[in-house]
């Protein structure tokens, strides 16, 4: 039985059973090769043996993940010591992208045969491989590897923080609506593209359909999407953050209005008391400050909520959709381009208004999902991050590198999506669709060699 503590004689045994060569038997005698080394086995540690043989190393590797995934069952649907010890060679990232067969004693029976198996990229910046058996949808592993143990509440935690700092973004609005300039005193900004560009009357409320289309197509990504709840939980935070962030530009300074037909709406505000402020401040909030709501508001400029909006709906919609449909990327980015340019042919917002908001989501997002993907929190160094970003650490710290966009009919297993229960979380074999990397920038590992050697896990079939 594999397990940590085998003997080399052990092993030696399994891959005599596994029909490797004597030869190759005899280096693992010499070097005293146990449980424990086998376990962490990688195609360099065989070059160091001197096996030269490119198909004898990748049986070797093979097998080893067998061995490994073995012992990793042994712990009981928890995550065994091994991924502590695949974290200080930066190999856990990719172990857990391939999946193979198994023998209902969880060792590799024979050499794969992909003839009975589905095999699909996932992502990364190397071809990784998810393989599933086309005639059962029974399938399962232990736990997931991209979120061992997924927590539903942590959802409902994101999605209540952009809710509060949605009203807190009303609250500012109202008072930046309060203090607005007087247009008699503060006349429109120069502004470059505003000055050349005409107004269009239907402008604004196009752009806002556009963001509508948008969010229209992130739901339906959602509604299939395995990994919904990683999604949401990114979506919410970082709606909230930047949305906290335009909160403190706005109130900071105030801008004069950016067009003379804005004259009749942009009036400074004069409530009352504090409840017609309050009964503006929830108008907004619900209203989610949307014209084609019947919503007008003024002094709200720097930077643009809309733009905002707009740009995170297309990095999301490109980021987690799939990356053989490059007519949906194109389509997302047009409606994003045209709806930038509906703003700014509003004459709502000045030009640098637009430019920040791009700028800032488009950062945010990106250095999110470098962290994320790169496994910030779990290098030796995790302190700091865990200081200097609190709600990214709070949200992805169960998150093992890149979130595959792997896609399933929407709650097939609802009873283990919302209690985590191992019994229901299975994998949906026949409707796995997967895509190609999702960034560029974000890998660790540039040795083809390396990836090959410790990308492989195993699928186990119920018995």
């Amino acid at each position: 039985m594999a397990s940590l503590q085998a003997s080399f004689a052990e092993v030696c045994a399994f891959l005599r059973k596994h029909k490797v060569s004597e030869f190759v038997i005899s280096k693992f005698e010499m070097h005293a090769i146990d449980g424990l080394s086998f376990c962490l086995l990688t195609e360099q540690d065989l070059r160091e043996m001197h096996i030269s043989s490119v198909s004898q190393r990748k049986r070797l590797v093979f097998l080893a993940a067998s061995w490994r995934r073995t012992v990793e069952r042994s712990f009981n649907n928890q995550l065994s010591p091994l991924s502590d010890l695949f974290n200080d060679i930066n190999c856990d990232r990719l172990a857990a992208k391939c999946t193979y067969p198994t023998t209902s004693d969880g060792l590799l029976s024979s050499l794969l045969d992909c003839s009975e198996y589905n095999c699909y990229a996932t992502s990364g910046d190397s071809t990784d491989l998810v393989c599933a058996r086309d005639s059962s949808d029974n399938d399962k592993l232990p736990y997931d590897p991209v979120e061992p143990h997924p927590h539903m509440w942590k959802v409902f935690v994101s999605a209540l923080y952009a809710f509060i700092v949605a009203g807190i973004t009303a609250f500012v609005m109202v008072i930046a609506h309060e203090r607005l300039p007087d247009m008699s005193k503060y006349p429109p900004l120069p502004d470059l593209l505003l000055d050349n560009l005409p107004h269009i009357t239907w402008a604004f409320k196009a752009a806002e359909w556009v963001g509508v289309l948008l969010m229209f197509m992130w739901i339906i990504i959602l509604f299939f999407h395995r990994y919904r709840q990683i999604l949401l939980r990114r979506f919410f935070a970082l709606t909230g953050t930047v949305f906290l962030l335009r909160s403190i530009t706005m109130l900071i300074t105030s801008l004069s209005v950016p067009g003379r037909h804005l004259t009749e709406h942009c009036t400074p505000y004069e409530f009352a008391n504090q409840t017609a402020r309050f009964n503006r401040v929830l108008e907004i909030w619900l209203g989610l400050g949307m014209s084609i709501r019947g919503i007008h508001t003024c002094g709200d400029y720097m930077f643009s909520g809309h733009t905002t909006c707009l740009t995170l709906l297309n990095f999301f919609i490109t980021e987690y959709s799939p990356r053989r449909i490059q007519l949906l990327h194109t389509f997302s980015w047009v409606l994003n381009l045209f709806g930038v340019f509906f703003i700014m042919a509003s004459h709502e917002h000045y030009s640098i208004d637009v430019f920040v908001a791009v700028y800032v989501t488009s950062r945010l997002f990106l250095y999110y999902h470098c962290l994320a993907n790169n496994r910030i929190l779990h290098q030796a160094d995790k302190k700091r991050a865990l200081i200097w970003f609190p709600l990214f650490s709070f949200f992805e710290y169960d998150v093992n590198g890149i979130v595959p966009n792997v896609y399933e009919l929407p709650f097939r297993n609802w009873r283990g999506w919302l209690f985590n229960s191992p019994k229901t979380n299975r994998f949906n074999s026949k409707l796995l669709l997967a895509t190609s990397p999702p960034t560029d920038s974000c890998a660790n590992c540039t040795d083809s060699d390396e990836m090959l050697s410790v990308c492989h896990r195993h699928i186990h079939t119920n018995t």
